[in-house]
C-alpha cells in the first residue's frame, strides 16, 4: 500500500510538471483514461488524473482562448491591409492600433500638389464593361473583388495591351498612384508604361511607344525600369530592386515619382527605387498604358491618380494663405491618417516651425456620395485626426491649430465624375 501511495504521489508531481513544462499532456491522459476498466488500482490512479486533467484543462483552455485573439487580431489586420478601400465602419481607437504609424514611413518623402491631372476608379463602368476611357488589343472588363470594395479594371488577356484614350499634360515633376492585385500567376512582368506621343494612336501595341519613354516592370520577386529613346544608337537606362514586391491576392499601393529624370518608386513603407537618371533628357510623356506580356498574369487594376508634385508649401500657406492638399491619405469612410500622409505632413510642420507665429486651421473636406450628415461628420473627424498628427507626430504646440469639417459643402467641382470627385476628397490648410 505504501509502494502504492508514493507511486501515486510520484505519478501526480511527474505529470503537474509536465502541464507546466507545456509538454503534451492531453494526450497522456487520454492514452491512460483509455484503460480506465483494467484495475481497481487503475482507478483511483484515474481519480488523481481526472484532478490533474480539471486543473491542466483550465489552463490549455486559457491558453486557447488568447491564441485564438491573437488569430483574429492577426485576421483583422490582414484584411484591413487587403481591403483598403472597405467601407465597414469600425472603432477609431482599434483602426490606429492596426495602421502603421507615419514614423515607420519615414521614405515616403513624396509630396502631392494641388492639382490632380487624371484619376479613374471605373466607378462609372458597368461591371462586366471593358472600361469606356480604354482601348486594347485583347480584352478585359470591371469587375468587384471581395479583398477590395469599388470597381477594378480586369486585364484578363494574355499578352495584351491597354491604353487610355486620354491625352495627359504630364509635367516635369508629378506622381502617378495606382493599386493592383496581381493573381497567383503573377511570375512575369507586368508593366507601366508613360510615353511621348507624337503621331496620334489610340491604340499602340509597339514595343517601344513614342519618341521617348519610361517601362516601369512589376512582379512578385523584383521592380525594374527601362528608361528609352526612338535613337537606335541610344541605350536603354535601366535600374532594378528587389525590395518589398508586389505580394499577390492582395491590394498593393503603388507610387511613382517621376521628377525630370529622376524616378522614385514606392511601396508597402519603402522606397524601393531611386533612379536619377532613368529618364531621357527632354522627355514629355503625355499618354499611359499597361501591358502584360506574360500568357497567365491578369491582374486587376483601380484607383489611376496622377498628380502635379513637390509643391511650395511655404509660398501657398504662409503668403497665399492657402494649401489645398492631395497628400493626405485616408481610406474609405475612416478617419486615420495613412501612414502615406508622412511627407505632405512633414512639409507642413518644416514650414510652421520655420515660423513659429504662424496660426493654421485644418479643414476636411469629402465629395457628395452618401448622406451629408454622415459626410460632415467624417470630415471633422479628418481634420481633428491631422492636428492630432501634427502634434503627436511632429511636434507642433496645439495652440497653434484649430481643426474643423465642412463636409461635401464647399465643392471645388462639380460632384458628376470619379475624376470631380477626387478634387472636391481634400485636406485644406488655412493661415490664421
Amino acid at each position: 500500500m505504501k509502494a502504492f501511495k508514493f507511486l501515486f504521489t510520484l505519478f501526480i508531481l511527474v505529470a503537474a510538471s509536465a502541464a507546466f513544462a507545456q509538454i503534451n499532456v492531453k494526450d497522456k491522459i487520454k492514452e491512460k483514461s483509455a484503460n480506465r476498466a483494467e484495475t481497481k488500482v487503475d482507478e483511483g490512479i484515474d481519480k488523481g488524473i481526472d484532478k490533474i486533467e480539471e486543473g491542466v484543462g483550465k489552463l490549455f483552455k486559457k491558453k486557447k482562448t488568447v491564441s485564438k485573439e491573437n488569430t483574429e487580431e492577426e485576421q483583422t489586420e490582414t484584411d484591413q491591409a487587403v481591403e483598403e478601400n472597405s467601407e465597414e465602419p469600425e472603432n477609431n481607437d482599434q483602426t490606429a492600433q492596426k495602421t502603421p504609424s507615419l514614423q515607420s514611413f519615414t521614405k515616403y518623402d513624396f509630396v502631392p500638389d494641388d492639382q490632380i491631372l487624371y484619376f479613374e476608379d471605373f466607378s462609372q463602368d458597368a461591371v462586366g464593361d471593358f472600361p469606356a476611357l480604354w482601348t486594347t488589343n485583347g480584352g478585359g472588363e470591371v469587375k468587384t473583388l471581395n479583398v477590395a470594395s469599388g470597381n477594378w479594371f480586369h486585364m484578363n488577356k494574355e499578352e495584351s495591351v491597354y491604353c487610355n484614350t486620354k491625352k495627359i499634360d504630364f509635367p516635369q515633376n508629378f506622381i502617378v498612384e495606382f493599386d493592383i492585385v496581381p493573381d497567383e500567376n503573377f511570375q512575369s512582368a507586368f508593366e507601366l508604361c508613360l510615353y511621348e506621343e507624337v503621331e496620334p494612336k489610340e491604340m499602340n501595341d509597339d514595343l517601344y511607344p513614342g519618341k521617348r519613354g519610361l517601362h516601369i516592370f512589376m512582379d512578385e520577386e523584383s521592380w525594374s525600369s527601362k528608361g528609352y529613346e526612338d535613337d537606335p544608337d541610344s541605350d536603354w537606362l535601366e535600374a532594378r530592386s528587389t525590395t518589398n514586391p508586389c505580394e499577390v491576392n492582395k491590394v498593393n499601393h503603388v507610387i511613382i515619382w517621376v521628377q525630370n529624370r529622376r524616378l522614385r518608386i514606392y511601396h508597402q513603407g519603402a522606397k524601393v527605387l531611386d533612379s536619377p537618371t532613368n529618364i531621357y533628357s527632354g522627355s514629355k510623356f503625355n499618354k499611359i498604358r499597361f501591358s502584360s506580356w506574360n500568357t497567365q498574369t491578369k491582374p486587376y487594376v483601380s484607383n489611376l491618380k496622377v498628380t502635379t508634385a513637390s509643391p511650395d508649401t511655404r509660398s501657398k500657406l504662409i503668403t497665399e494663405g492657402k494649401l489645398v492638399s492631395y497628400g493626405i491619405y485616408f481610406d474609405v469612410n475612416k478617419d486615420v491618417v495613412k501612414a502615406e500622409s508622412y511627407g505632405t505632413l512633414s512639409d507642413i510642420a518644416k514650414t510652421l516651425k520655420e515660423n513659429p507665429t504662424v496660426r493654421i486651421k485644418i479643414a476636411g473636406h469629402t465629395d457628395a456620395d452618401g448622406a451629408d450628415a454622415a459626410n460632415l461628420d467624417l470630415s471633422k473627424r479628418r481634420g481633428e485626426s491631422v492636428k492630432n498628427e501634427l502634434i503627436k507626430t511632429f511636434g507642433i504646440d496645439a495652440s497653434r491649430i484649430e481643426s474643423d469639417g465642412l463636409g461635401e459643402t464647399k465643392p471645388i467641382a462639380p460632384n458628376d465624375t470619379p475624376a470631380n470627385k477626387a478634387l472636391n476628397r481634400r485636406v485644406e490648410f488655412t493661415k490664421i
